[in-house]
């Protein structure tokens, strides 16, 4: 069984940052691919990022060039590095993984709350 636990949540001004960060733990042999997702009120969920254990990085359109992923595979943590946010990236940030244990697992975590005020 695989855990996610996402930290790093909070409420934030238009333009400022914050740091969100997802640990994996339980039965790990290997992550393939950890990132983020989002979902606002009313919309569905959509991705945020994505890195793979090639380090191959998916960015969704609205977060390029503002938006920095990046994991730490000794750790089992994935870092989601947000700059000059907006009110529209208002929404709870999901991790999300897909592990190799017994078989593969993809994997959720509770979400965390990212507020960003105009």
């Amino acid at each position: 069984q695989v855990q996610l636990v996402e930290s790093g949540g909070g409420l934030v001004q238009a333009g400022g940052s914050l740091r969100l960060s997802c640990v994996a733990s339980g039965s790990i042999l290997s992550i393939r691919t950890i990132g983020w997702y989002r979902q606002a009120p009313g919309k569905q969920r959509e991705l945020v990022a994505t890195i793979t254990s090639g380090s191959r990085i998916n960015y969704g359109d609205s977060v390029k060039g503002r938006f920095t992923i990046s994991r730490d595979n000794a750790k089992n943590t994935v870092y989601l590095q947000m700059n000059s946010l907006k009110p529209e990236d208002t929404a709870v940030y999901y991790c999300n993984a897909v592990v190799v244990t017994i078989g593969v697992s993809n994997s959720w975590g509770q979400g965390t709350q990212v507020t960003v005020s105009s």
